[in-house]
């Protein structure tokens, strides 16, 4: 079972700026894709961003050019640098882990960290 403990949410101003951490229990660098999810209420979780064992990213179209994710596989850690926030930015984040053995896909979720973007 691989553990993933989130940290940096916050409370922030339209157009500023926030920093979330993902620390695992596990050696991301052995093939395990990396990423953020975020749900707001009453929505559907949704990806933000995510990056390969290799560190190729990927953005959803409603972050990209702000958010820039990245990962430190010596240190077992992800982050996701998050710039010019707009209040739509608001939700829960989830760090997720996702592996493929033996044609058998294995995700883990962290508990979720809160960003509020407002005035």
């Amino acid at each position: 079972q691989v553990q993933l403990v989130e940290s940096g949410g916050g409370l922030v101003q339209p157009g500023g700026s926030l920093r979330l951490s993902c620390a695992a229990s596990t050696s991301i660098a052995s093939g395990y894709f990396m990423g953020w999810y975020r749900q707001a209420p009453g929505k559907e979780r949704e990806l933000v961003a995510n990056t390969t064992p290799g560190g190729i990213p990927n953005y959803a179209d409603s972050v990209k050019g702000r958010f820039t994710i990245s990962r430190d596989n010596a240190k077992n850690t992800i982050s996701l640098q998050m710039n010019s926030l707009k209040p739509e930015d608001t939700a829960v984040y989830y760090c997720h882990a996702e592996r493929w053995r033996l044609a058998k896909k294995y995700d883990y979720w962290g508990q979720g960290t809160q960003v509020t973007v407002s005035s």
